[in-house]
């Protein structure tokens, strides 16, 4: 069974009062970048970046990372070396990162990608934005800022589709099988 969590204008109005709510707590984009995490957490940051970049009449730098080489879940003797498709083009030493996300679950892609924003240089703080906090969290690991939390089941499976990816915009729960 499949629920529709967000549409196209909620997720339109959710970014828009995260936006808000990171300016807020920042006092300002003054010294503060985004970074979106490969794969879908990327699109988000960019549309989070061009909200607060039109609010505050500043740019507002955005940046991807890619986690596949920090993530403690795979075993590095079995596979070739993943290539890092992280593209950071600003200076990150002393900046107040954004880590961005779609959704949270484990933790453990946030434990990879703050491993990841290290090798970028030594930010002054790292804060994470999710669209959807799912819970089940395996790491003592708590986003800043937060679209929609949505209590799931661990067999659920929530999809985050974004147009430029998927040619849509959306959430929706997959509720898994119950016994």
């Amino acid at each position: 069974m499949s629920t529709v969590l967000l549409d196209a204008g909620d997720m339109r109005r959710t970014l828009g009062r995260m936006a808000h709510e990171i300016l807020e707590s920042n006092s300002g984009a003054e010294d503060l970048v985004v970074v979106g995490i490969l794969r879908r957490g990327w699109p988000v940051a960019k549309r989070l970046a061009f909200l607060m970049t039109q609010i505050e009449g500043t740019t507002v730098p955005c940046g991807k990372i890619d986690t596949r080489p920090y993530r403690d879940d795979v075993d590095r003797r079995a596979t070739e070396p993943v290539e890092d498709n992280s593209e950071i083009p600003f200076e990150m030493t002393g900046k107040r990162v954004v880590l961005v996300d779609e959704v949270i679950y484990t933790g453990r892609t946030i434990r990879a990608a703050m491993d990841a924003v290290m090798k970028f240089g030594r930010p002054r703080s790292v804060e994470l934005a999710v669209l959807v906090d799912r819970g089940h969290r395996e790491l003592p690991i708590t986003p800043n800022y937060c679209g929609k939390v949505v209590p799931t089941d661990r067999g659920d499976h929530i999809i985050v589709k974004v147009n430029e990816v998927d040619g849509e915009d959306a959430v929706v729960l997959e509720k898994g099988a119950t016994a």
